[in-house]
């Protein structure tokens, strides 16, 4: 637990990481059609069964939504992969391949970006912040999700959970990000949606964690690690203004 929160001072930090879904992207809107895609595709259409899987890795049917923490919320497609196989008899090497698959194709779900995704990033890079992305998702999801948005050029930096940096919430991604910039972990801000992304800011000691309020997480979940909630990224380049 993050007992003593950081005063922010913007001469402090020169970059920032980014996680991508629920922080850049619309977490419920982009990612449910997705969900519910996949899990009638690896349950063969029986939906009896693919609630069942939906439900051991974090969707509440009752409150229609992702819940915070969970595989879903915060895992990586291996992580959804490793429940969902076994539940159809399926090897999990073979569901964790068709979820990158279908998470990255925009034939079985809309990307909805969270307002004003690129004119933030830009007023950011303006203020000559570095940039990076580091996800749960694919490599290719981050190209596939972002891409429609003309946003992929401002960051110097984009990993995904198969990009050899580990996953969060160890360090090895935000490490990497000082590693390609030449920043260290105290000069980098960490933005997310998920305890698992203060996490990972924590755990490579970089310099202040925020989260935002656009994925699963809520206000209170957040404020236990968090330096600084947000409700969105809309509110950093005035931080640094």
């Amino acid at each position: 637990m993050n007992t003593k929160k950081r005063q922010f001072n913007a001469n402090n930090i020169k970059g920032i990481v980014f996680d991508k879904d629920g922080t850049l992207l619309d977490f419920h809107a982009t990612w449910v059609p997705r969900a519910i895609a996949a899990v009638m595709a690896v349950a063969n259409k029986d939906s009896a069964l693919a609630l069942t899987m939906l439900q051991a890795t974090g969707y509440d049917f009752d409150q229609k939504r992702v819940l915070g923490g969970s595989i879903l919320a915060a895992g990586n497609n291996r992580d959804i992969a490793q429940v969902w196989a076994p539940l159809v008899s399926r090897p999990v090497d073979e569901v964790e391949s068709l979820l990158n698959h279908m998470f990255a194709d925009p034939a079985h779900g809309a990307t909805i970006p969270v307002p004003n995704l690129t004119q933030n990033l830009q007023k950011l890079v303006d203020l000559n912040l570095i940039l990076g992305v580091a996800t749960m998702d694919s490599e290719a999801g981050i190209k596939a999700t972002l891409g429609d948005f003309n946003c992929l050029h401002l960051f110097d930096y984009a990993v995904g959970y198969d990009s050899g940096f580990g996953s969060k919430p160890g360090p090895g991604m935000v490490l990497g990000f000082c590693q390609q910039t030449g920043l260290s972990p105290t000069q980098v801000m960490v933005v997310g949606d998920n305890t698992h992304d203060i996490h990972m800011g924590q755990s490579a000691e970089a310099g202040f964690n925020v989260g935002v309020l656009t994925g699963t997480s809520s206000r209170s979940e957040l404020e236990i690690e968090a330096d600084l909630v947000l409700d969105s990224i809309s509110q950093l380049p005035a931080l640094f203004a």
